[in-house]
């Protein structure tokens, strides 16, 4: 394993950018040192780590999802991209060899200051409130379907749907179906009568 190249990959979003994730790399075992970095006076909030993976080569890897999501790269000076950060992850997963998130979101919630805290999670609520079905004009008893079309779920609350006769979050059922081993925005995976669950959610919260 080449002491160059090893490091850690990771996908970054920020609250102040909403649509838009960064792909990045650090050979250090602290991407948090990264994330302070990036904090600069031109950003208002901190950057929140969605996927933090080591792999064998992180410049090889980098450069694979760069040119994969080449497309929707917003300058090419950049490493910003107008895509979901799951499409990242499902790529990275593939490749890592140690899922680090975890262990990264304690040591950035371990050593932000309070201040910087209070100011993100404000800006998360204004910017994109929680899921809320009655919000959304979906009443309880309203069936959602998964994007196989075969797969549903019954709302039984305003955040919460039946699966399998057990009640729970969208976001823990995908997870399940998806079999995966962190959280995704669940709503681009579910429709409504025949509508992407993410458009209603877009239009209810986002389009005012």
């Amino acid at each position: 394993m080449s002491e160059t190249t090893y490091g850690i990959v990771y996908v970054l979003t920020n609250p102040a950018m909403p649509g838009l994730v960064k792909i990045g790399k650090t050979s250090r075992d602290k991407i948090d040192d990264r994330m302070r970095e990036l904090f600069t006076t031109s950003v208002p909030v901190p950057f929140d780590c969605e996927y933090a993976c080591k792999v064998d080569d992180c410049d090889k890897v980098e450069k694979a999802l760069h040119i994969a999501f080449g497309p929707n790269r917003i300058h090419p000076q950049r490493e910003f991209f107008k895509i979901e950060a799951e499409q990242a992850i499902a790529i990275m997963s593939l490749l890592s060899i140690e899922n680090v998130t975890p262990a990264v979101l304690s040591e950035i919630q371990a050593e932000m200051n309070p201040q910087d805290a209070e100011s993100s999670k404000r800006f998360k609520q204004q910017r994109r409130p929680p899921l809320n079905f009655s919000e959304m004009g979906i009443p309880v008893g309203s069936v959602l379907k998964f994007s196989d079309g075969l797969i549903e779920v019954i709302v039984s609350s305003n955040r919460k749907v039946k699966y399998k006769d057990e009640e729970m979050s969208l976001t823990r059922v995908t997870r399940t179906l998806l079999e995966l081993d962190y959280d995704v925005q669940p709503t681009i995976h579910w429709y409504y009568n025949g509508k992407n669950l993410n458009n209603i959610y877009n239009e209810t919260y986002l389009d005012i």
